[in-house]
């Protein structure tokens, strides 16, 4: 995100423990099984899902926080977390972001050599089906290259920002 500083990166939150180099409020805000807990039901998160045995979510008050000083926010979250954001911000523009094919997220996975096997498996099993919700997005970014991928990414948000993202509709026009 550094090619566009004037966008605002959401950092997640998550009960998992922190890998190695990980630090909390820089990667993730990490909080136990039970602290988590407390946050969900206390409505301090924007959205949240348990993934992969851990639970994960976007704290509220920075997104809010960011939103009424007519900040833009990236959220980094997976398809259900888009889903529930999707009922909050309708009017939120939504970038699915995939790997050029299903070996080259093997490949990616096994590299950061942070996930057991077992993990691994488990999201390649799923990233099948999350890939066909690519179609409840906006866009659809395919990450075969980073620079492309994130000149992309600028790209979209520059075209919203002049209004000429989302074709308009009736509903827009009465």
């Amino acid at each position: 995100m550094c090619q566009m500083p004037e966008l605002n990166y959401s950092v997640s939150a998550t009960s998992r423990s922190p890998r190695p180099g990980e630090a909390d409020g820089v990667n993730y805000f990490f909080y136990s099984r039970a602290e988590f807990e407390r946050l969900i039901a206390e409505d301090q998160l924007l959205e949240w899902a348990e993934v992969y045995n851990n639970l994960y979510g976007t704290p509220r008050s920075y997104v809010e926080n960011m939103l009424r000083q007519d900040r833009d926010v990236i959220l980094e979250i997976d398809i259900q977390g888009a889903r529930q954001v999707k009922r909050h911000f309708p009017e939120g523009v939504f970038v699915f972001v995939v790997p050029p094919n299903l070996e080259e997220l093997a490949r990616r996975l096994q590299g950061r050599c942070t996930d057991s096997e077992e993990d691994i498996r488990l999201r390649l099993n799923l990233a099948g089906d999350e890939i066909k919700s690519a179609t409840e997005y906006d866009y659809v970014i395919v990450n075969d290259d980073v620079k492309r991928a994130v000149s992309e990414l600028g790209q979209i948000i520059q075209k919203e920002k002049c209004g000429l993202g989302k074709p308009v509709t009736r509903e827009h026009l009465s």
